[in-house]
């Protein structure tokens, strides 16, 4: 297993942070005891008296301090319950895993986990050591698990907050995007290859490699596949992409310039049972669409929360135009073809954001209004290539509009927004 996977792996495990902090913790006393034992031995049995707390006393403290910080990580899971019921009752499934592997609820469940194995040992070597440093330090980790306890009651609350969650899903996206298309790789990107070239390496022997097993394709090391490439001069054509679902035995990729391959390509996906966000910007689109759908679903009927999850796809969107290449071919430094794909593309993003919004919402002028709206935020601050694209998409969104049905009122709103869209996108009618 590469570092890729076992990182992905430890990632999306709740236990990790938690055991480095036992672990950690577990030496910590153990060198505390210790050294409670090495300064009882340098001080006078007078001096010892006055410093050392009675064993009697200490073991009081140390036993209460056990049962206060269980009940504080018993009230924190049920907290977490709690969040995880409201996440999938009323948001989506697809967002429990942001809370799960948010870094401040692991951090926080390890301070509880340290602090209970603190008390619990040094009750163990109350009365094999001299209780000089333990209880004061019981009593300083004891108040640090009250401040995280306190602190996590308040971050729960705040992601129970649709707003702060729709705001936290937009910056995760944000930072998605700077991962996948502003970081410089060391390999050549181009949008076009030579035809001539391409019917040549395709004439040549190839070789199908399959997956080994069913699940998603979490995130693909591409510079590990255009070096392995490079070093057996061959050139990989990818059929599959971050995101989608491959079952065993599926065909991911071929290889052409030779029916022989020896090496363990899989090496180089991650493949697990549910989607990651890491190289799948397309999951983060469809966590804040799924808040959209069910804020306008008549059991909720909450269209400002979906107008709000929908301008932050159209910043999502903005800052993924400003940056976006269509680059299927990937080369090596000396501008030798290794990796031929299939990028989801900009009109893709721009359809899969949306699609279902559109669908669902089409009859609540409120929703289509987002929608327009968002499309000329989107054309205002972007390229011309982006302008013609959400251009050309807008005909999706007008398609269903039912003028005939609309009140005046409605009616000029929609056509407000939609003449603005029109003088952005630098377009004449005809």
């Amino acid at each position: 297993m590469n570092k890729s996977k076992v990182w992905l792996k430890l990632r999306e495990s709740f236990w990790f942070m938690p055991a480095v902090y036992s672990i950690i913790t577990l030496f910590l006393i153990v060198l505390i005891s210790l050294t409670d034992t090495f300064i009882a031995s340098l001080l006078k049995e007078e001096t010892l008296k006055k410093l050392m707390i009675e064993k009697d006393t200490a073991k009081k403290i140390y036993s209460t301090l056990v049962t206060a910080i269980l009940t504080m990580t018993t009230l924190s899971f049920s907290v977490i319950m709690v969040v995880l019921t409201t996440y999938a009752s009323q948001f989506s499934p697809r967002i429990l895993q942001n809370f799960m592997q948010s870094k401040f609820t692991r951090h926080v469940l390890g301070v509880y986990c340290s602090g209970f194995i603190s008390a619990l040992l040094l009750l163990f070597f109350v009365d094999h050591s001299q209780p000089l440093m333990g209880p004061v330090i019981m009593v300083v980790i004891a108040l640090i698990n009250l401040a995280a306890f306190v602190y996590f009651i308040h971050h729960s609350s705040r992601f129970l907050q649709v707003n702060n969650l729709i705001d936290l899903l937009k910056s995760e996206g944000s930072l998605a995007i700077k991962q996948l298309y502003e970081k410089k790789q060391p390999f050549l990107q181009y949008h076009h290859w030579d035809e001539q070239a391409l019917r040549s390496i395709k004439s040549q022997k190839y070789q199908m490699i399959k997956s080994q097993a069913s699940g998603y394709i979490q995130t693909i090391n591409w510079k590990g596949l255009v070096n392995w490439a490079k070093k057996h001069d061959l050139v990989i054509e990818l059929h599959v992409e971050p995101g989608n679902y491959v079952p065993k035995k599926y065909d991911i990729m071929t290889i052409w310039g030779t029916d022989d391959v020896e090496s363990n390509l899989h090496s180089y996906f991650v493949v697990g049972n549910e989607r990651s966000d890491v190289q799948d910007f397309e999951f983060t689109i469809e966590k804040l669409e799924e808040i959209a759908l069910r804020a306008i679903s008549p059991s909720t009927n909450d269209p400002h929360t979906a107008v709000n999850s929908m301008n932050r796809l159209g910043i999502l969107l903005t800052e993924l135009g400003a940056c976006y290449e269509d680059t299927p071919y990937l080369a090596d430094q000396e501008d030798q073809l290794r990796i031929i794909h299939r990028p989801i593309s900009f009109d893709e993003y721009l359809y899969k954001t949306f699609y279902e919004i559109r669908n669902y919402g089409q009859n609540d002028v409120s929703v289509l209004y987002g929608i327009l709206n968002v499309l000329y935020k989107i054309a205002v601050v972007s390229q011309p290539k982006i302008k013609q694209k959400v251009w050309h998409f807008h005909y999706y969104i007008m398609e269903v509009i039912k003028w005939d049905e609309l009140s005046e009122l409605d009616k000029n709103h929609l056509q407000d927004v939609y003449h603005r869209l029109k003088a952005s996108c630098q377009q004449v009618e005809s």
